[in-house]
């Protein structure tokens, strides 16, 4: 029995994981579980055929992507990144010297500021959008208080329009832009401008010869995430919007629920998706050339 023994090989062991992939394997799973499984069956939806006065059936044809050569569909690419790219240069137009003047103040002062920004994230997008529609209004919006100073005549109603979808999608965006620019404006070295101001440039030279440039990767960043995140803002271009402003995820729900027409659905949000990457890749790549030359 024990020369037996000895002479059969040493069982295997099992292969180990290696410590540093542990901590992988649940993001992973989870990265699997909610988005390649869903992204996948979205993606075999997009080539399936409408039926008429029934839902889908299992296919592979191109009708879906053919589409996306019609005006329709042209208009609306065109309506959605419009209002995103406005949205982005606004929001960081407006929210890059309010962020800078904000790290200027002291520490208290900022923390209230910051507690108001989280305030105003902390309501739904519904709210703003119906909150926004009724400001709007010509029953009681701000038109009657413009007729009650006498700037107007009688009360107008500004919604629908491309303004109104505009004013709300910035409101909504403006505190996510300072959130993203605080960080690096308050790591900004204090001794920068007061240089440029020893040498003779004023306060607003210092801020767009000297602050501007030095922080084109904070705005760059700030405004690739302000553009993803409003082209796919849903219920502010529905509310505030009418057709003519709808943009592609208005236009997604809509064939998707109303129209019944599910795989044409699919395909503008594949189309959706591959676009918003494809904006950003190529404006990191942008990025990281000009900071490499620079």
């Amino acid at each position: 029995m024990t020369s037996a023994a000895k002479a059969l090989p040493p069982a295997r062991e099992a292969p180990a994981i290696k410590p540093g992939l542990l901590p992988l394997i649940y993001p992973s799973v989870m990265l699997g579980v909610f988005f390649l499984v869903p992204f996948g069956i979205m993606l075999a939806v997009s080539f399936f055929r409408r039926v008429e006065g029934a839902f889908y059936e299992p296919a592979f044809v191109l009708d879906n992507y053919q589409r996306f050569l019609s005006a329709f569909f042209l208009q609306t690419l065109g309506i959605s990144l419009l209002i995103a790219a406005l949205t982005a240069v606004v929001c960081v137009a407006i929210g890059f010297p309010f962020t800078y003047l904000l790290t200027r103040l002291r520490r208290h002062h900022q923390v209230a500021w910051l507690v108001l920004l989280l305030s105003v994230l902390s309501l739904s997008e519904v709210i703003i959008g119906f909150t926004w529609s009724l400001l709007l209004s010509r029953t009681a919006g701000i038109s009657n208080l413009l007729v009650w100073i006498g700037l107007l005549d009688r009360p107008e109603s500004w919604t629908p329009s491309f303004a109104a979808v505009l004013l709300g999608l910035v409101y909504l965006g403006l505190p996510y832009t300072v959130l993203v620019l605080y960080p690096p404006l308050s790591r900004l070295d204090p001794d920068i401008p007061e240089a440029a101001r020893t040498l003779g440039a004023s306060p607003v030279r210092t801020f767009f010869t000297v602050i501007l440039p030095g922080q084109r990767r904070a705005i760059l960043a700030a405004l690739v995430m302000l553009f993803v995140f409003t082209l796919g803002a849903y219920v502010i271009p529905q509310v505030l919007g009418g057709p003519p402003q709808w943009t592609l995820s208005v236009r997604i729900t809509d064939q998707a629920l109303y129209q019944s027409n599910l795989p044409f659905a699919a395909a503008m949000a594949i189309f959706l998706m591959a676009v918003s990457l494809a904006l950003i890749g190529v404006v990191l790549r942008l990025g990281r050339e000009r900071g490499g030359n620079a």
